[in-house]
């Protein structure tokens, strides 16, 4: 009877498996994003350190840890293919539990995300709700090579330095906060086409139509180092004209600079350089995030 009992017990998943499940790895491009929302957002840290934590939380272990667990359900399939030795198609995360983890981890999210305030609560319920439309069927929008990359380019960048300031604030950012949101999300959908070089082959053969499965992978690059380029050289001029930093706008211009040159070495062989180029454009690229961010922060909030 108790062999019986103990077989009908489903298994529960290891801590470490349910971890790698959550890849913190790719915690840190939200987190950044993050804090650069909460500095472009020019609140005192004073009295804000516990929704500061919590939105920290939001950023990384919460919302895209579950974007990471719904992906990898929906790709259980695929993966037990390509590599079988992530946590479901091994086993290590046994039956449903995939599946389970993503929903409660989903969940716990909205409850962190409601006690923080009603403007990251929004930003958190599109937050997720772009993790779930990318991966799941019926709309699996990680399929669509612009559509995916714009999802994930919102989701990582846009939704989450809108919640950086949100916190901070504790009402609606104001319009410089904003317009940096949308156009490093604009340019961060160049970057998360780079990053589907790695996977042209296997997405030809299942009919994932990225970029540089539809159109090869020179032309891929090309677009995706001008979708990088334009939002920042419309920054360099907000920053200049609008905004009256001169400075900040030679840093920026910088950057730039710079990375142009690494996209023209990148051109080469775009799909052996991607690798080195996210550790030195990409790597410029959010350092001019925050660059940006500083600039704005004593035109919002109480640096104003």
């Amino acid at each position: 009877m108790a062999l019986t009992h103990s077989a009908a017990m489903p298994r529960l998943p290891a801590p470490s498996a349910a971890l790698e499940l959550f890849k913190p790895i790719t915690w840190f491009p939200p987190m950044w994003a993050f804090m650069c929302g909460v500095v472009s957002s020019g609140e005192s840290f004073e009295g804000r350190w516990l929704f500061l934590a919590a939105g920290i939380a939001l950023t990384g272990p919460l919302v895209c840890a579950t974007s990471q667990a719904v992906n990898d359900w929906f790709d259980r399939h695929v993966d037990a293919i390509n590599e079988p030795a992530r946590p479901i198609p091994s086993g290590r995360i046994p039956g449903q539990w995939g599946l389970w983890i993503a929903i409660i981890w989903t969940g716990l999210s909205l409850v962190v995300a409601a006690l923080t305030g009603p403007w990251v609560l929004g930003a958190t319920l599109l937050g997720l709700v772009l993790a779930w439309i990318y991966s799941a069927p019926p709309f699996r929008l990680k399929q669509d090579g612009v559509l995916g990359p714009a999802v994930v380019a919102v989701a990582y960048e846009g939704v989450t330095w809108f919640t950086g300031a949100a916190v901070m604030a504790g009402s609606l950012p104001g319009a410089p906060v904003l317009l940096l949101a949308a156009l490093y999300s604009i340019g961060a959908h160049g970057i998360m086409t780079l990053n589907d070089f790695k996977a042209v082959e296997g997405d030809r053969l299942m009919g994932v139509r990225s970029l540089p499965a539809e159109l090869g992978v020179g032309p891929a690059a090309q677009i995706a180092c001008a979708v990088m380029a334009a939002p920042q050289a419309i920054v360099i001029c907000l920053l200049l004209v609008a905004w009256n930093k001169p400075w900040f706008a030679a840093a920026v211009a910088l950057s730039l600079g710079i990375q142009l040159v690494l996209m023209n070495r990148l051109m080469s062989d775009p799909k052996k350089l991607t690798p080195w180029f996210n550790a030195t454009g990409t790597a410029l690229y959010v350092l001019g995030m925050l660059v940006s961010a500083f600039a704005v922060r004593t035109i919002s909030g109480t640096g104003q």
